[in-house]
């Protein structure tokens, strides 16, 4: 009997999204492929996620197993990862974290012995300031990679200018298991399940500058202004995370007298299904934000989204005006005042949440597992940029 081909997927640390997406397609492929997933390690200093083994379907390697991913070197890790790809012969290998100088002489060294090497990344041209030559090495840096799969348009023009070919490039990266995070939270879907008026606006992000936490904060305090010149009880804010920033946004709530805001910590999946199933809406004001698969979770709960333009999700998920609302990541008037639309008008409110429930499927790890068999077959995927 031959040998099944193999397609191996490599993060650096699964989180509970990264099992869904290899579930999915191990029950795609089923017998016509063995599906392997490598990560280096189950825990890291970075993301607290409680590790995870999926449901058996597909075969799971940690290349440190009872290490900190922070604690295995460089070195370390080219040397068990390029071993398990040896040992493993897989025919496509699709590998997270292209700028890891082990990431890419694992990917020349897979390209040598003939594995179809695919990146997966969500990187977008505006997510930062770009300089001409770190550009060109980027090319460079991309050569050995025969395709990629990415997140959205803007991620798909990126790999274009990287030097992926058009027809090599499929979308879909970013994905969730909706079901996964529908059974998590315990309640129905919005516009049903928890009432109207019981419903606050959440944050779910790490404390990092990136994520704008501080601007989301003046236009929480500017939305209760709105609120109390109409009379209105304003809603609460929850900020769900952790990170270095935190005293110091504790202290901003405190100098502004926020007494509706509430810190939770940093919470695992089932806490974030079940507070996002309990929100009014989802605030994502990110000045730097790749993808945002908190999105994701939000439409798979019915959850409008409040987001700022830098969000990847606005690609092709969030919906200005149907499904959510987006923003100007630096003001804080505007980002109040679509808080306090949705806040006060419960007929807008439910037809956002059936629009945000609607487009879940478009978010779903089925269009991760389109996209992979894409890149294996080598044609692009359907709604490829």
């Amino acid at each position: 009997m031959s040998r099944r081909p193999v397609v191996v997927f490599f993060w650096n640390q699964f989180a509970p999204y990264h099992i869904d997406r290899i579930e999915a397609v191990a029950d795609e492929l089923g017998d016509e492929a063995e599906v392997c997933a490598i990560e280096v390690a189950q825990r890291s200093a970075r993301y607290a996620w409680t590790p995870s083994s999926g449901d058996g379907a597909f075969r799971h390697i940690v290349l440190a197993p009872g290490r900190a991913r922070e604690d295995v070197g460089t070195a370390a890790r080219f040397v068990r990862l390029s071993a398990a790809l040896i040992r493993l012969r897989p025919m496509h290998a699709f590998l997270c974290h292209y700028n890891q100088p082990e990431v890419l002489l694992t990917a020349w060294l897979a390209r040598l012995c003939g594995v179809r090497v695919h990146n997966m990344s969500d990187s977008k041209f505006d997510d930062k300031p770009r300089r001409l030559w770190r550009e060109v090495a980027k090319r460079l840096w991309m050569s050995p990679y025969h395709g990629a799969l990415v997140a959205g348009w803007r991620s798909a023009a990126y790999a274009r200018l990287l030097g992926v070919p058009e027809r090599q490039i499929a979308q879909g990266y970013d994905t969730v298991g909706v079901a996964r995070v529908r059974r998590l939270a315990e309640t129905a879907p919005a516009p049903d399940g928890v009432p109207y008026a019981e419903r606050d606006f959440v944050v779910v992000a790490r404390f990092v500058p990136k994520k704008n936490l501080t601007t989301a904060i003046a236009a929480y305090a500017r939305y209760r202004e709105l609120a109390n010149t109409e009379g209105l009880p304003p809603r609460g804010l929850l900020l769900c995370g952790d990170g270095p920033l935190r005293a110091e946004l504790e202290r901003e709530v405190m100098r502004r007298a926020l007494d509706g805001v509430r810190f939770t910590g940093f919470v695992q999946a089932p806490e974030v299904a079940g507070t996002l199933g309990r929100a009014l809406a989802l605030l994502l004001p990110s000045v730097e934000e790749q993808w945002g698969l908190v999105v994701n979770e939000a439409f798979a709960l019915g959850v409008p989204v409040l987001a700022s333009t830098s969000v990847g999700a606005a690609d092709g998920l969030i919906r200005a005006g149907v499904n959510g609302f987006l923003f100007d990541p630096f003001e804080a008037e505007g980002m109040a005042r679509v808080m306090h639309t949705l806040a006060r008008d419960a007929d807008a409110w439910r037809r956002f949440a059936e629009a945000a429930r609607d487009s879940a499927e478009l978010g779903d790890v089925g269009r991760f597992v389109e996209g992979v068999r894409a890149l294996i077959v080598g044609k692009g995927a359907p709604g490829d940029g």
